[in-house]
């Protein structure tokens, strides 16, 4: 992600030109990849599929299905109403935590496409058209966030959205939490159509599979296991996505749209769609190191992510209040044991543990499976980066004695 900075916004600027287009070409492309018999990141010329295939009149019905569900099921008065953090005019804007009632009711329906007999692995011949549509989707719901943004009140921009470059402010997005009545966009697209997007598009390739070879791969079966376990996470946890950078300080342009309803159900599930052409027989013991990676990724990820949601909505809770803590001169406190004192983003650790573990039952006679792990560590690291940047500023000199006292920023002993 790029950030409105003064030291480098000619770059920022760059980025916010260039990625509209790379992105979408880059999905596209690793996508194609994924499908072709070499399977090959490195071949010149790459092996491209023909225009036509990137079109099919269904998928736009397909897609524009799958929002009205979710919109629906968005509307529909389940689980509780939280509010978020104070704005700047002093006030909370409430939002429904009901994702994982969603996902609930989306898997449900899709048991019941299969008892039905609909071919759920055709989604596989339809991933580029549906990438297509998904990246047209996104660009118009960015020019539309664009421009309604210029009738919002000045306490409703985002910090960094609003440089008064169109380019830039179109990628970033100039309005924090842009609504439709109570409907909040943002809030709907980050957890609703493209994470549990993600699982459906897994369980078409893992179908796929099935009308391939009259039976799922241990790999697939992995493979789709820890990622559906990722997203039942994200949506039962939905609550903490209202205190992360995302909904707190960035605005809703292009590069949250496209990552939203684009990037992560297509290209997060790069995985299951290579596994599809190019099949691997996964033994009892590797399976088992594999399993035994992503629990350990996981029970870091989890706990370590609760221990910091707990301690920012309650720091006088049970389970943190007896955690050593420096004070800042905001009135705020650090974190300088428990997890947050082994590294200073044990979250990203886990995060990292587990996407190693979604590759590894590829095999290694490739490289496409393990762009996740390379792309994940480029951004967790750019993150990173970013954190340390924004909290230095904001903290202090208590952040130097953070990091005195938490020398490592993800991997004990290594970085």
């Amino acid at each position: 992600y790029f950030r409105n900075k003064a030291d480098n916004h000619g770059s920022c600027l760059l980025g916010a030109s260039c990625i509209p287009v790379l992105l979408p070409l880059l999905v596209l492309f690793l996508l194609s990849v994924s499908r072709s018999p070499g399977a090959s990141l490195l071949q010149w010329p790459p092996q491209l599929p023909p225009t036509s295939a990137l079109w099919d009149p269904l998928a736009p019905l397909l897609l524009l299905g799958w929002f009205t569900l979710h919109a629906f099921l968005y509307l529909l008065p389940l689980g509780k109403v939280s509010e978020g953090l104070v704005l700047k005019n002093g006030t909370r804007l409430k939002y429904p935590i009901n994702g994982f009632h969603a996902l609930v009711i989306s898997v449900g329906l899709l048991l019941l496409l299969l008892w039905l007999g609909v071919p759920l692995g055709s989604l596989f011949d339809l991933l580029l058209p549906l990438a297509v549509c998904a990246t047209g989707l996104s660009f118009l719901l960015s020019f539309y966030l664009y421009i309604s943004s210029f009738w919002a009140p000045p306490h409703a921009l985002a910090p960094g959205g609003n440089t008064g470059n169109p380019l830039y402010d179109f990628f970033i997005g100039r309005e924090l939490n842009p609504r439709i009545g109570n409907f909040d966009l943002k809030y709907f697209c980050e957890l609703r159509p493209g994470l549990i997007g993600w699982v459906v598009v897994n369980l078409g390739m893992l179908m796929k599979e099935v009308e391939l070879r009259d039976g799922a791969s241990l790999a697939m079966l992995l493979v789709n296991g820890f990622q559906l376990l990722y997203v039942a996470d994200a949506l039962w946890n939905e609550e903490a996505v209202l205190t992360t950078m995302d909904i707190v300080h960035d605005g809703f342009g292009f590069m949250l749209a496209f990552g939203d309803l684009a990037w992560v159900p297509f290209a997060y599930s790069l995985q299951a769609s290579f596994l599809v052409v190019h099949p691997v027989e996964l033994g009892a013991a590797a399976a088992t190191a594999i399993v035994l990676l992503n629990g350990i990724g996981y029970y870091i990820f989890r706990k370590s992510n609760s221990q910091k949601n707990v301690f920012r909505r309650d720091p006088k809770h049970p389970s943190v209040s007896s955690l050593e803590t420096i004070a800042t001169a905001t009135g705020k406190r650090l974190l300088v044991s428990g997890w947050w004192g082994l590294v200073r983003h044990p979250n990203y650790l886990g995060d990292l543990l587990m996407a190693l573990a979604w590759s590894l039952p590829c095999g290694f006679s490739h490289l496409l499976p393990y762009f996740y792990v390379g792309y994940f560590t480029v951004l967790l690291v750019h993150r990173e980066a970013r954190d340390e940047r924004q909290c230095r500023a904001k903290y202090g000199q208590a952040w130097d004695a953070y990091c005195q006292r938490v020398p490592y920023r993800i991997f004990p002993y290594l970085y």
